[in-house]
């Protein structure tokens, strides 16, 4: 769904309908010490950059708002844990290194003689 800052996310979620005014992160809402969201987090939210960039089913994110600069600027903090591989990573965007081993290469396009 989108954003209220107009990038797609998974975990995103309202409804406007009849008079329903109903605006959630379904990452943070699940989190229990996710804290409390706001809309205007989404415009700073790394997660639909990451859900864009990797696609790994096995892939778990979970998020949280974490207060910057001295309590001034609130922003989302996004950690990612491979199921497959059974350990935290570290660059989300990237994945773990092991899970799409075995896919094979992109095919370079040839030039034309």
């Amino acid at each position: 769904m989108r954003t209220p800052a107009g990038s797609e996310c998974p975990y995103y979620f309202e409804d406007f309908h009849r008079g329903r005014e109903v605006q959630t992160c379904r990452l943070i809402e699940d989190n229990a010490s996710g804290g409390r969201w706001a809309p205007e987090l989404c415009a700073r939210c790394p997660v639909p950059r990451i859900t864009l960039a990797n696609a790994c089913p096995s892939m778990i994110l979970e998020a949280r708002v974490v207060s910057r600069l001295l309590g001034l600027r609130r922003g989302v903090e996004v950690s990612a844990y491979c199921t497959k591989s059974l350990q935290t990573v570290a660059e989300p965007e990237i994945g773990c290194g092991q899970c799409h081993e075995g896919f094979p290469a992109p095919l370079a396009p040839q030039e034309e003689p």
